[in-house]
């Protein structure tokens, strides 16, 4: 798609960023082709986006937009409001502002598992390579050149050989053993989203290479689950240096402190010796 500007339109009257939202590290199958301009695939389906003066172009039909990829990107949330309640100090409010752009993406929790597994000890060119590989050799061909992500099933029939070709490493036997738990029925995202947040991690934690980092990952970024507050080694190090050992996200930012660590997570790695 060339970009231009009789393509479909959603105004957003908000601050908002595709570079931000995509680059945040929250998901892995998003390509710039341009400023404030990617393309990318989630739930099967294929589409380009730019967005240029307030303006979000897309090349779906307005239909598919309203269906899928408005809800996908949270558009109809107050997040002006939700920066407003986790701007709890100066400090705070300078991630905030720095990461004003982004959006908690409503992403497939199988994919969003899957990711977040393959995720660990990895960087991020190398996850989102890993991710193409699994995509291309196990997922549905959309268009030339453009894979589904395969389903749990598709996965669940495979072994450790199979998935040589990732080069993921000791990561494919978890991601074997997930899609594993999902065919059994033993793992139910449906449930697992009306579950307390402790309780929602334990049942994910007890998945082979699920910590609590990846559970609150998925939790947060799959089930949508705002209060989740994942912490890696970059989290771990900002929240030293901006509050201290005994800071509690939770008793700070309440129910958006998901929201929160994404400003900081951003922040933090954005900024990284500046």
């Amino acid at each position: 798609m060339s970009f231009h500007t009789d393509m479909p339109a959603y105004s957003i009257s908000d601050r908002f960023s595709l570079r931000q939202t995509f680059e945040c590290g929250q998901c892995f199958r998003w390509e710039p082709i341009g400023e404030e301009h990617y393309r990318g695939v989630a739930f099967g389906r294929y589409v380009e986006l730019a967005y240029v003066d307030g303006k979000l172009y897309f090349s779906c039909t307005m239909d598919e937009f309203e269906q899928i990829w408005k809800q996908y990107l949270d558009l109809d949330r107050d997040y002006a409001s939700i920066r407003q309640a986790v701007c709890i100090d100066t400090q705070t409010e300078s991630c905030v502002q720095y990461g004003a752009g982004i959006r908690i993406l409503y992403q497939d929790p199988w994919e969003t598992l899957c990711s977040f597994i393959l995720s660990q000890c990895n960087n991020i060119p190398r996850i989102r390579m890993i991710i193409a590989r699994l995509c291309q050799n196990f997922g549905e061909e959309i268009q030339q050149d453009v894979y589904s992500f395969p389903s749990a099933k598709r996965l669940s029939e495979l072994d450790t050989e199979d998935l040589a070709c990732l080069r993921c490493g000791y990561r494919a036997p978890y991601l074997l053993a997930a899609a594993q738990a999902i065919a059994r029925r033993e793992l139910d995202f449906s449930a697992l989203s009306t579950l307390d947040l402790q309780q929602a991690r334990a049942v994910l934690t007890k998945l082979p290479g699920v910590g609590n980092k990846v559970a609150d990952c998925m939790l947060l970024y799959g089930l949508h689950r705002l209060d989740a507050f994942p912490v890696d080694t970059w989290m771990k190090k900002a929240i030293m240096s901006l509050y201290g050992a005994n800071f509690s996200p939770h008793s700070a930012f309440g129910p958006y402190a998901g929201v929160a660590q994404q400003y900081i997570f951003y922040h933090a790695r954005e900024t990284k010796g500046k």
